[in-house]
C-alpha cells in the first residue's frame, strides 16, 4: 500500500525591521486577523514576479508610507517554523534598514496605525514571531 501525502501549501512573505539611528523601531498595529490589534513588523505577501526584497520595500511603503529603495534593505534571515502563523505555513524573508529619525509615517493598507517604538520599551507582545526577527536584526 502506498501512502500519498498532500503537498503542503507554503506562502511566501517579506517583513521589514525599520530602525532609526537612535534606536526606535517602526511597528504597525494590525487591522485584520490573525493578531488583529497586535503590533507587528511591516510586511506581507510576495507578489508574482517580485523578489522578497522588492516585496519588503513595497509592503513597508504600503503599510507605513516609508519609502526605501529595495537595495537599501539588508537581509536578516529566513523564518520558516511550521507553526509561526495560525493561517498555515508561511515562510518569510526578513530585512532591516535604517532611516532618519525624522522619517514621517502614515498608516495604510493592513495597518490601523503605525508608530515608532523605543527598542527598550516595546509592546508587551508582538504578533507572530516578530520578536525573534527583531532580536536577530538588533543583535550586535
Amino acid at each position: 500500500m502506498t501512502v500519498t501525502e498532500t503537498p503542503e501549501t507554503i506562502r511566501y512573505t517579506a517583513d521589514v525591521v525599520a530602525l532609526t539611528p537612535g534606536g526606535d523601531v517602526l511597528l504597525i498595529e494590525r487591522d485584520c486577523p490573525p493578531y488583529e490589534g497586535a503590533w507587528a513588523l511591516p510586511g506581507g505577501h510576495v507578489d508574482p514576479g517580485e523578489t522578497s526584497r522588492v516585496a519588503a520595500a513595497r509592503e513597508l511603503e504600503e503599510e507605513t508610507g516609508v519609502r526605501v529603495a529595495a537595495d537599501e534593505l539588508r537581509q536578516i534571515g529566513v523564518w520558516d517554523s511550521p507553526g509561526r502563523d495560525p493561517r498555515g505555513r508561511y515562510v518569510t524573508v526578513a530585512y532591516a534598514t535604517v532611516v532618519p529619525a525624522t522619517t514621517r509615517i502614515t498608516a495604510g493598507d493592513d495597518a490601523r496605525t503605525a508608530r515608532w517604538w523605543p527598542l527598550d520599551n516595546l509592546p508587551e507582545r508582538l504578533a507572530f514571531d516578530h520578536a525573534d526577527i527583531l532580536s536577530a536584526a538588533t543583535a550586535s
